[in-house]
């Protein structure tokens, strides 16, 4: 949107929009290989570490005069845009310094669901590997973490901080000082000044701005990509405003052009902070809504987490950046289903399940986590189809990954069948690479369905509970 200037105007700089910051924020700092969800969002992400900027950077340029980098549609935001020097090391943790009831997890249902690998060794003679590609160390442990156990989280308020009273009163004479028609005003993305604060991470002006927008009924204006200030904090990683904005009013299950919700954001780019701050605000949260791509947030936590293992394993040389990002994202999916996220859900257009895309990508580590779930029935679970398709087939389909034979292993362990057929009648068996690794494997598969027979032919009521 173009705004007129006054005859007696000195032309300026224009404005960086939120699409440029943001750009700005990934080039610099984000990791070099990006989610690989077929729901990606136009907008790109940055930075795990919150940008803060002092008080002096943000309010040192009061009045139109004494503007940097302002164009004359926002004479009042006085912000140096020139300058975006990351925090030193964030204070946040994931993890309360004392964890309280809604942190605690069921150790003894933990025990009697863990990874037993003596018990498999001994029903299947191999024992399980302890490596996970050359710079993947797979521990027993990772695969019992107690995330996948907690209770719905309810984050303390105080993780988030609070806001800095002098800086959060400037915020405010500076933004009482605008009409209603500069704070509502939009650029040629649409981007209000509430979108650009949220970008920038300047949490006193965010929230000052949007006090002032939520009297004004349009705290959840809509940019040119339909991104509310919410979905910009989300994909902007500032959890803290993120919290505020909630607070606030912000609409929770808001979405964008492509259907993505705050959920889908932060679960996409693995930003667990940000995907605590949303679940601490559970009241009227759709943690099933569905993306244009008919994704859940789980579903597009645990396609991200598989595309980052990919590029892990992948690496000729250990890449620290890409294995943090890795624990982030496998965090976001714990989140979620530590907050109610159901296992069951079947993405649209495939009707895969999390464990389906898992199995599909041979992410043996998201597997382990996925199995360690308490669920009713683990069997129904492990045996659901996807166009014919049970984790089992897929896993026979998995015929150069170095860990088939242990996914293979895990999912006979939950309950797997070897005995159901696809919508071609064919057996997993039958989907076997040729050779000695498939007939190994089909060995394992017929041990397994004798052992099946015999359990059904014992308590056939039993078998399929």
């Amino acid at each position: 949107m173009h705004f007129d200037k006054s005859p007696k105007e000195k032309p300026c700089p224009t404005l960086p929009t939120v699409k440029k910051l943001l750009e700005q924020k990934r080039l610099r700092e984000s990791p070099s290989v990006s989610p690989s969800c077929s729901s990606t969002s136009t907008t790109s992400p940055v930075p795990l570490n919150p940008v803060t900027v002092s008080s002096a950077e943000a309010f040192s340029c009061a009045g139109p005069s004494s503007l940097t980098g302002a164009s004359s549609g926002y004479p009042e935001m006085a912000v140096g845009y020139e300058q975006w020097n990351p925090a030193p090391e964030t204070t946040f943790s994931y993890y309360p310094a004392q964890p309280g009831p809604s942190y605690e997890a069921d150790f003894s249902t933990q025990l009697a669901l863990e990874y037993n690998t003596a018990q498999l060794q001994q029903e299947y003679g191999d024992p399980v590997p302890q490596t996970y590609g050359s710079h993947m160390p797979m521990r027993e442990q990772s695969c019992v973490s107690h995330w996948s156990m907690l209770k719905p989280c309810q984050a303390p308020q105080s993780i988030f901080g609070s806001l800095d009273p002098h800086k959060l009163e400037e915020a405010r004479l500076l933004v009482n000082g605008m009409d209603n028609s500069r704070v509502t005003q939009q650029d040629e993305d649409g981007d209000t000044i509430l979108h650009i604060y949220t970008a920038k991470g300047l949490r006193e002006c965010a929230f000052a701005t949007a006090e002032r927008l939520r009297a004004l009924g349009s705290l959840d204006t809509r940019e040119h990509k339909g991104k509310t200030a919410l979905l910009v904090a989300v994909t902007a990683n500032q959890p803290e405003i993120v919290h505020d904005l909630l607070n606030l009013g912000s609409d929770i299950n808001a979405c964008d052009v492509s259907g993505q919700s705050a959920l889908h954001l932060a679960a996409e780019y693995g930003f667990p902070q940000v995907l605590q701050a949303i679940l601490s605000n559970r009241p009227g949260i759709a943690l099933e809504t569905r993306n244009f791509e008919g994704m859940t947030p789980l579903h597009t936590a645990v396609i991200s987490h598989s595309a980052t293992i990919k590029a892990l394993i992948g690496s000729t040389v250990p890449d620290v950046k890409h294995q943090s990002k890795a624990e982030e994202k496998l965090l976001c999916v714990q989140l979620l289903l530590s907050g109610g996220a159901s296992l069951l859900s079947q993405e649209i257009k495939s009707n895969k399940t999390a464990l389906h895309l898992a199995v599909k990508e041979g992410n043996m580590d998201l597997l382990c986590h996925l199995l360690r779930v308490p669920l009713p029935n683990i069997r129904e679970f492990v045996n659901m189809k996807a166009h014919g398709h049970t984790a089992l087939h897929m896993a026979a389909g998995l015929h150069s990954h170095p860990q088939q034979r242990e996914i293979m292993r895990l999912l006979l362990s939950k309950g797997a069948d070897p005995s159901i057929r696809n919508l071609d009648n064919n057996l997993p068996a039958h989907l076997l690479q040729s050779g000695p690794q498939g007939e190994q494997l089909k060995v394992l598969l017929k041990k397994r369905s004798a052992s099946s027979r015999r359990c059904f032919k014992s308590s056939p009521e039993q078998f399929y509970q």
